[in-house]
């Protein structure tokens, strides 16, 4: 708080000159996507970035889902597999070597994806989560290999997988190289089937294309945020094609589990409860004792909790 609130000299003024006037920062309020609410950006956050109002669920980024594990537990993996430019891929408006740097830039990572190993009240597990703002959390030749790479780890480790899913698909800048990246993910993910350690996915708005069409759809339970967007193509392409009204909600998370399409829809703030229940019971280790006075967890991934 100290950047939001400066101490100034005592006493009153009739006017403060140009030195002196309070500068605010321009990010104290953010706009919810759905409601349009205006939200305290501090509110926002303590509530794991879902609106107080209606409750949407809006983005957050790789960092901020590993909060979702214990406290110092995470060790990240694989942070220097760095992706290339097989095809010298140029648009008339930007060379994709180019658009790899600024992304590089503006979210401070290598490329869509963060892995590692931590754990969830003790119990330990693999981990890959996407990020949506690199590039759209588009998979490539990095995303593929990270994600291969955090599957045979869990299965070397006999450890879970858990992997926080967001993608509009497979990188057309990589071409083919990209699309194989569907194939040699699920595959992976056959070496932990054989060392019989379950794989849960978390499709979180939006997730689309070819990350939907493999890894995530053959995951051992699959869950998904309230009002997640999850498909292969976008709505209005389908109905295009189909050139029919599609019903309402198609493509949302509550529509893909009317339809059998995922195991659950689990709002963000039992995310980190029901993943530790399912490791439990996968892991055949009996629920914890209660603890003699209530704790209050953390109030928000960011900070991780205990």
């Amino acid at each position: 708080m100290k950047e939001f609130f400066r101490r100034t000299r005592k006493g009153f003024a009739s006017e403060q000159g140009p030195q002196e006037q309070t500068q605010i920062p321009d990010d104290l309020w953010v706009k919810c996507t759905s409601c349009r609410e205006i939200i305290y950006k501090k509110e926002l956050n303590d509530n794991l970035k879902v609106c107080p109002k209606c409750s949407h669920h809006m983005r957050m980024s790789a960092r901020e889902w590993i909060g979702l594990l214990d406290v110092g537990s995470f060790s990240e993996t694989d942070s220097n597999l760095l992706p290339t430019d097989p095809l010298g891929f140029v648009t008339p408006d930007e060379a994709y070597a180019d658009k790899l740097k600024k992304s590089q830039q503006r979210t401070g990572m290598t490329d869509a994806v963060i892995s590692g190993v931590g754990s969830i009240n003790g119990l330990w597990l693999a981990i890959g989560v996407g990020d949506f703002a690199f590039m759209g959390s588009s998979m490539g030749s990095v995303y593929g290999e990270k994600m291969a790479r955090a599957a045979e780890r869990a299965a070397d480790l006999g450890i879970p997988l858990l992997t926080v899913n967001t993608s509009g698909g497979a990188r057309q800048q990589e071409g083919v190289i990209a699309l194989m990246q569907m194939a040699k993910v699920t595959m992976a993910l056959t070496r932990l089937a054989e060392a019989r350690q379950p794989h849960i996915a978390i499709l979180v708005d939006p997730c689309y294309g070819g990350v939907t069409a493999s890894y995530p759809s053959v995951a051992d339970v699959i869950i998904a945020e309230p009002g997640a967007n999850i498909g292969f193509a976008g709505k209005r392409l389908i109905e295009q094609i189909m050139r029919q009204k599609l019903p309402a909600g198609f493509q949302t998370s509550e529509f893909m589990l009317d339809h059998g399409m995922i195991d659950m829809v689990v709002a963000r703030s039992d995310l980190r409860d029901t993943v530790a229940r399912l490791l439990r019971l996968f892991s055949g280790r009996p629920r914890p004792a209660e603890p003699a006075e209530p704790v209050t967890p953390a109030p928000t991934y960011a900070t991780g909790r205990a």
